[in-house]
């Protein structure tokens, strides 16, 4: 099923050079399954011409208060009707400002202003300009107004200076659109997360790890966010970017997850996605083991088990497990629900998703076993949160 499908979407292309990322996005957006309907003002317009947008869309792009198409007269009244979203992008410091103090001077603020959706925009301007005193407070009544504020980003301006201020690029903007329309299931909910490897190091170079990528979990901790809760994710040493508005808390060691993870509960949902080293070198080397003999012995000793302490404390929050076997995925995973007296179990064949793009798992719960279509981690991401949220309502 397309992201978008069955969302109507206006999106407004105001007067700056990030303009030309507008029709991008607008494709983006297309292909997803949303109706666009673009509104460009007068300023836009000097970047990015109509017929790009109407040619993209295959709907007419509209620009005049008084535009005598709309039978009644009331484009900025029809607009809003029906779309699921107003999405600004770019949305210059001018049109910040007009936002904030209800200005409706052209098509575009009138119909904000008129509206009965959700209003996002994606500042883009120079960085002095985003740090004016006159925007950060034009930012900041947006933002208690109810309108989301996507960005900016930092890097290199069109002017040729470096800052904050330009804007997000399309795909994250589509990202963000496609997160704010997922249901607020997990909404104020607090989720601690561990996501990826552990290190356990046997010198100050070597050491014990695995392949896992962190991916499974960076996309859970988002799928939680994006379900309106509130997420702190415990990484061991991943590559993987933080998802917006996720709390990062970057560890090595089994022993160094352990302690961020105590000291962020208690909590209202645990997630142990990590592939935490069941063993550590009993000792870690103060300087680089030379190669020297032909055998080399290490002594190792149990890790602490994270998940079946967080669950068996007297009030634990909604654990949830992972069980990543190589074979007899069902009876591994299910002995390892009843052992640690866990809701939830995620179980998957390592050879199905470890490290990869892609993933297929099975729930094992109380109530049933419900294996997931193969697909994209986030997409799988959102169907196990979605089930969490389910149980947790019947709870």
């Amino acid at each position: 099923m397309a992201l978008l499908a069955d969302k109507r979407i206006v999106l407004g292309v105001t007067g700056g050079v990030a303009a030309y990322k507008a029709a991008e996005l607008a494709r983006l957006f297309v292909k997803a399954g949303a109706r666009v309907d673009v509104v460009l003002t007068e300023a836009g317009a000097h970047f990015v011409g109509a017929a790009t947008f109407q040619a993209i869309t295959g709907h007419a792009v509209w620009s005049d208060l008084w535009d005598v198409r709309m039978p009644n007269g009331m484009a900025h009244i029809d607009l809003s009707r029906g779309a699921d979203a107003i999405l600004i992008a770019p949305a210059t410091a001018d049109v910040l400002a007009r936002l904030a103090h209800g200005h409706s001077g052209d098509l575009l603020s009138t119909l904000c202003l008129a509206r009965d959706c959700s209003l996002l925009v994606a500042p883009a301007m120079n960085r002095q300009m985003w740090d004016n005193p006159a925007t950060q407070r034009n930012t900041t009544q947006l933002r208690q107004d109810g309108i989301q504020v996507l960005g900016p980003a930092s890097g290199s301006q069109a002017c040729g200076e470096v800052g904050e201020g330009r804007m997000l690029e399309p795909e994250e903007i589509f990202d963000a659109l496609v997160s704010f329309f997922q249901p607020k299931r997990l909404a104020g909910r607090r989720v601690l997360l561990t996501a990826g490897p552990t290190f356990e190091p046997l010198d100050p170079v070597r050491g014990i790890t695995n392949s896992s990528s962190g991916k499974m979990g960076f996309a859970l901790a988002r799928a939680c966010a994006e379900a309106g809760a509130i997420v702190t994710v415990v990484a061991g040493p991943s590559a993987q970017p933080t998802p917006h508005s996720v709390r990062r808390i970057d560890v090595q060691s089994a022993l160094e997850m352990r302690a961020a993870v105590m000291s962020e509960l208690p909590t209202d949902i645990f997630i142990a996605v990590a592939a935490v080293a069941d063993y550590r070198p009993v000792l870690s080397a103060e300087h680089k083991i030379k190669k020297q003999a032909d055998t080399l012995t290490v002594e190792l000793v149990k890790n602490p088990d994270i998940l079946s302490e967080v669950a068996g404390m007297a009030n634990p929050p909604f654990c949830v497990g992972f069980a990543a076997e190589s074979q007899n995925l069902a009876e591994y995973a299910e002995a390892k629900r009843h052992a640690k007296k866990l809701p939830l179990v995620v179980g998957n064949l390592v050879q199905d998703g470890l490290g990869g793009e892609s993933n297929q798992v099975t729930l094992f719960a109380d109530n049933g076993v419900y294996p997931l279509p193969a697909g994209d981690k986030l997409g799988i991401a959102r169907s196990i949160v979605n089930h969490i949220a389910g149980l947790l309502e019947v709870k």
